[in-house]
């Protein structure tokens, strides 16, 4: 059953760097009305970066799960005004690994969390990578550049807790 709903307005109860909080009221259109608990988020991109032999992930701590070493793809938030989403997968891919990829193909889009948060992710598919400038961590990140060999993606993939990661390295391994 699909039921359709405007918008009644939203009231935020909190807000931080990244993201906003609050309350968001809709009605259907039988003229029943609810209301949920959102965040906004300004969305996300994430890269699956390949090589002949390698898939490039990180392995940063993840402290809002308790995590010292999440192994994820590079990725980072759409959070420069005017920047494309392509052009905010370039930066991130250059910041957090050092490299720079020829081919670019946007693979598919994703809500990570739809029962209480806008939040967006755009994963990139780059391809004919090469060294950049050297990575340019923001001072509050602590990332090590991790190159997977291909041949073992099921292993990345046991090994992976990140939903965007996930769904990358598991397209990947559906096109080997």
């Amino acid at each position: 059953m699909t039921a359709d709903f405007t918008s009644l307005g939203s009231e935020t109860t909190w807000e931080g760097k990244l993201v906003r909080v609050g309350i968001e009221r809709f009605r259907y259109r039988d003229g029943g009305e609810v209301s949920r608990e959102k965040v906004w988020h300004p969305g996300a991109v994430g890269i699956l970066a390949v090589d002949e032999e390698h898939v490039w992930l990180t392995r940063q701590p993840r402290e809002a799960v308790g995590a010292p070493s999440s192994l994820e793809i590079p990725a980072g938030k759409l959070d420069v005004d005017g920047e494309s989403r392509l052009d905010a997968a370039k930066r991130e891919l250059q910041e957090e690994i050092g490299k720079q990829a020829k081919n670019w193909r946007e693979l598919l889009s994703f809500y990570t969390s739809p029962g209480f948060s806008d939040e967006r992710v755009w994963l990139y598919h780059a391809t004919d990578l090469s060294d950049a400038a050297g990575a340019k961590l923001d001072e509050d990140e602590r990332i090590d550049i991790v190159a997977w060999p291909l041949a073992s993606i099921d292993q990345a993939i046991a090994a992976c807790q990140d939903s965007k990661s996930l769904i990358a390295l598991l397209w990947l391994h559906s096109q080997r």
